[in-house]
């Protein structure tokens, strides 16, 4: 869960929605590293849960949810973003490449972090944690 939780993170430190297409960080390596970090956060709560009903539940919404939300935002972001058609050329959807793309150099800003209240990823984790231990222990 770690990781997803850090990749998120990470990743909505760089992004600056509606201002510029986002290609540095995460970005550089994959276009949704925020869906990624959360299949990461998904993926680890299945596990802990031992559970493969909640693996299916989990992929089940994946493709509810996010399949058609991911297809909309690239529609939005071909539409603003000249640049986007070259971006999804060489930037993988969802599991990263190993060579960064581009040579944009934005620093990540804890403004953004904040801005995009991705400290609820960190609450809902130690929640569904929280309940998972009671689980056990009961």
């Amino acid at each position: 869960m770690l990781p997803g939780l850090l990749l998120r993170g990470l990743a909505s430190g760089h992004v600056q929605k509606d201002k510029q297409l986002t290609t540095s960080g995460p970005y550089a390596y994959t276009r949704n590293p925020l869906y990624l970090g959360s299949l990461m956060l998904a993926a680890g709560f299945a596990i802990a849960a031992r559970s493969w009903w909640i693996v299916a539940v989990m992929l089940l919404m994946f493709a509810v949810i996010y399949i058609p939300v991911i297809a909309g935002e690239e529609r939005y972001l071909r539409q603003t973003f000249a640049e986007y058609d070259d971006y999804a050329l060489h930037v993988p959807r969802m599991l990263p490449r190993f060579t960064r793309y581009g040579n944009q150099q934005s620093a990540y800003c804890s403004a953004r972090y904040w801005k995009h209240r991705e400290y609820e990823a960190s609450i809902g984790c130690l929640v569904v944690l929280v309940v998972l231990v009671v689980k056990l222990v009961w």
